[in-house]
């Protein structure tokens, strides 16, 4: 039984009130075009540079109206919902902590970011995640409609021993929700998730942020785009490209098992011991 899921791709600012109304506006898109499942980027709630901004504006999980309202939609529209990622104030730290909502508005599963994005790309191109944001420690293999789902945040994507993790606790989907720079999107994006899929026999869902996002404070910076979504055998079919908008795909887990009985990996992984 396939799954019409709807990649939704977001140009977020440093104005919450504001994203919300797209992001919802997106949403409603995507549910009347027959999706069952919408999953949006991470960041979904503020795009911002600015720590002063963040620490004015963003609130805890119970108090963060995108949460409420989001949770408001999928039991309105009878869907399911991943919310990429929040961009939450816990505990005088931020978080950045995805959610998957059930179609009666259930927070049904939570996943902290793992790997904090601390390079310098050039160009005047820095970005010092930890200095904010706390990690989380554990990784987190959801359900949607009876399908292993296995979360992660942007910057995971290049660890693939947790992906790997995922597809041996049994994942049929890797969820992939990004707000990825234009020089690394251009360099790496597509062929890192075709690679994360490839190796796993798994579907990727890639709902990503895209253009420059207005900032009231500090600098604007800029995203990819190009929301992905790859099937089991490494095919892109679906691509969102450079503007905000919905890209549709009909996710059939039974190809994850095809993928896998074609090239039996996962049965042939080994231990090893060095170097």
């Amino acid at each position: 039984m396939t799954i019409r899921a709807a990649l939704i791709q977001l140009n977020a600012s440093d104005d919450p009130e504001a994203n919300l109304g797209e992001t919802l506006r997106l949403c409603e898109e995507a549910a009347r075009g027959g999706a069952r499942w919408l999953l949006t980027p991470e960041a979904t709630n503020c795009v911002s540079a600015s720590r002063g901004r963040q620490r004015a504006l963003l609130r805890a999980e119970g108090e963060d109206p995108t949460l409420a309202a989001l949770r408001g939609l999928a039991a309105e529209r009878g869907v399911w919902l991943t919310i990429g990622s929040l961009a939450l104030a816990e505990g005088g730290r931020l978080a950045n902590r995805s959610f998957v909502v059930d179609p009666e508005g259930g927070v049904a599963a939570r996943y902290d970011k793992l790997h904090m994005f601390d390079v310098a790309l050039g160009g005047g191109e820095e970005f010092r995640e930890s200095d904010a944001y706390d990690p989380g420690d554990r990784a987190v293999l959801a359900e949607v409609e009876g399908v292993p789902v296995g979360l992660s945040i942007c910057y995971d994507l290049r660890f693939p021993a947790l992906y790997r993790a995922y597809a041996r606790g049994g994942a049929r989907v890797l969820a992939v929700p990004s707000a990825f720079t234009v020089p690394t999107g251009r360099a790496h994006w597509e062929v890192l998730l075709r690679a994360r899929a490839i190796e796993n026999g798994a579907w990727v869902l890639a709902p990503a942020q895209c253009g420059t996002h207005a900032a009231r404070e500090g600098r604007e910076r800029r995203s990819w785009g190009h929301s992905l979504a790859v099937d089991p055998w490494g095919a892109v079919v679906a691509d969102g490209g450079e503007a905000p908008g919905v890209a549709f795909v009909d996710v059939d887990p039974a190809a994850s098992a095809q993928a896998r009985r074609r090239v039996p990996s996962l049965e042939h992984d080994r231990a090893w011991s060095g170097p």
